[in-house]
């Protein structure tokens, strides 16, 4: 069942579910962090309306720069803000940040130590009709393998904002993966959310598998749990918003009594979330895992259902997947 003390959206399984997108809780934040510290800076690549700056831009445009299709050049500007007392959010699609940036990003802010906050918007297959040069399905693990750069997923609109706040509150390098369309809303203003923790989102008491999932692939993970309920298959799922700095002992403790682990996520299996949970678990805890994902491939120009039915990034490929891990012993 849906864990009652994290404040959880009632309705999440309704037709009439509220879907905000996550690129719009980010530049809704952006404004608050504005009027909250003078010293926030924002920088964009010919993208302020499709990242959702344009709302801080209007607000503030003294502290807003548009520093046209140049992304390596926007980063390296970010960074210079960010060793002398400004913090910078540089907001691009993450094809091209960190995509086609990425040795600046490494050179210029994680070697640094920069406060400077990379925002990826546009990532995963959800960028949909765009096709594959425009879906990032690798961001995450270009970002988790620098030295000092933190990566948060957000699963939704108001996780969004959170971790917009948090970035826009700590000192140095993050990394904030944003989505395009428009997802269920999983969370309220009241849902916890702080930087190296994991929640359990839906819990049992004697779980048979538990799955871990990142950014808006959550949904499809929670209405897996319960459609799987009805069948008397007990899960636990945990949201992985913060995936690095991430809490390994938690991660643990969930796994250590079932050892039968499914990870779900819009990105490549190799070097993602799910790499990570497989890394923490074949020291601390070797269990059974599944890996919903891409598997080294593209993607491809399609509607959004379109794609995640055929890549089986949805409730039906998860609940196959849980069929194959219960077999196993």
């Amino acid at each position: 069942m849906l864990n009652d003390e994290l404040f959880l959206n009632k309705n999440i399984f309704s037709d009439s579910v509220e879907k905000k997108a996550t690129r719009e809780g980010y530049g809704d934040e952006l404004v608050i962090l504005g009027d909250e510290n003078n010293n926030i800076v924002v920088l964009t690549a010919d993208l302020a309306e499709s990242t959702k700056v344009d709302k801080f831009q209007k607000k503030y445009p003294d502290r807003f720069f548009e520093c046209g299709i140049a992304e390596q050049s926007m980063v390296a500007v970010a960074a210079g803000f960010g060793v002398n007392g400004k913090r910078a959010f540089s907001s691009s699609y993450a094809t091209f940040s960190p995509g086609k940036n990425w040795e600046t990003i490494r050179t210029t802010v994680a070697y640094n130590d920069s406060d400077v906050k990379i925002a990826g918007h546009h990532a995963g297959l959800m960028t949909a009709q765009d096709g594959a040069t425009h879906q990032a399905l690798e961001d995450i693990a270009l970002m988790r393998v620098l030295p000092n750069m933190k990566v948060l997923c957000p699963c939704d609109y108001y996780e969004a904002m959170k971790v917009t706040k948090t970035a826009g509150e700590n000192y140095g390098p993050f990394y904030l993966r944003f989505t395009r369309e428009v997802t269920p809303v999983i969370t309220t203003e009241a849902t916890p959310f702080t930087l190296g923790e994991n929640y359990s989102y839906w819990i049992s008491e004697k779980p048979q598998c538990i799955v871990f999932a990142t950014g808006y692939t959550l949904y499809y993970a929670l209405l897996a749990a319960s459609l799987l309920k009805k069948e008397g298959i007990e899960l636990e799922v945990i949201n992985i918003s913060s995936i690095k700095p991430i809490n390994k002992e938690f991660i643990v403790s969930k796994v250590k009594n079932v050892r039968k682990v499914l990870t779900v996520e819009d990105h490549q299996v190799a070097g993602g979330m799910g790499s990570l949970i497989a890394e923490i678990l074949s020291q601390e805890c070797p269990s059974f895992i599944e890996f919903v994902g891409m598997n080294d491939q593209f993607g491809e120009s399609g509607t959004f259902s379109e794609l995640v039915s055929k890549y089986s990034i949805d409730e039906k490929g998860i609940i196959k997947l849980i069929y194959k891990l219960l077999k196993k012993s």
